[in-house]
């Protein structure tokens, strides 16, 4: 999980994470901008994931997620006997080279999200710091001219002459 981008009076990018199991109990905690939580599942059911936006108060947050499940050892083949396996050499090769394959290619995907996710949160990142930044360019152009016009009147008054009644020549 990262948080992309987060609004509100602390503006902490903090979340608090919670795993729990079918039956209540708790298998992992994160409590990061960027955070991994893993566990072993044995159980079948719902399994529970708690978003806590507590150091955030009066804001929202919003938050990308990617869940992955891994099948390491789901092996339901049994081994085959001697005669059988001299036949199935080359299917067996074929097999152990796909199966890495699709390893290879589940963690691929899964690293392009992660690249993915980091990307999202640096765009929200500089897009705040970009509104921010026009914001206070403006308002100090506003007062760099201000200045000026006042500069300007307070130097006329200092070089204006009175004027009497008789113009002189």
């Amino acid at each position: 999980l990262q948080v992309q981008r987060a609004t509100g009076i602390g503006n902490s990018r903090n979340i608090l994470v919670t795993a729990s199991d079918p039956n209540g109990f708790q298998l992992g905690v994160s409590q990061d901008v960027r955070g991994q939580i893993n566990f072993l599942t044995k159980d079948t059911g719902f399994y529970q994931l708690c978003l806590d936006n507590q150091e955030n108060h009066f804001g929202f947050m919003q938050v990308y997620l990617n869940f992955g499940v891994y099948y390491e050892d789901f092996n339901m083949e049994h081994k085959q006997p001697a005669e059988r396996k001299e036949l199935n050499d080359t299917l067996e090769a074929i097999g152990v080279s796909i199966q890495r394959l699709q390893i290879h290619t589940f963690h691929m995907w899964r690293f392009y999200n992660f690249a993915r996710m980091r990307k999202g949160a640096d765009s929200f990142l500089l897009e705040a710091n970009y509104n921010y930044i026009n914001w206070w360019s403006m308002a100090q152009s506003c007062v760099i001219v201000l200045s000026g016009v006042l500069q300007l009147h307070f130097l006329k008054r200092l070089f204006h002459a009175q004027t009497s009644g008789s113009q002189k020549c």
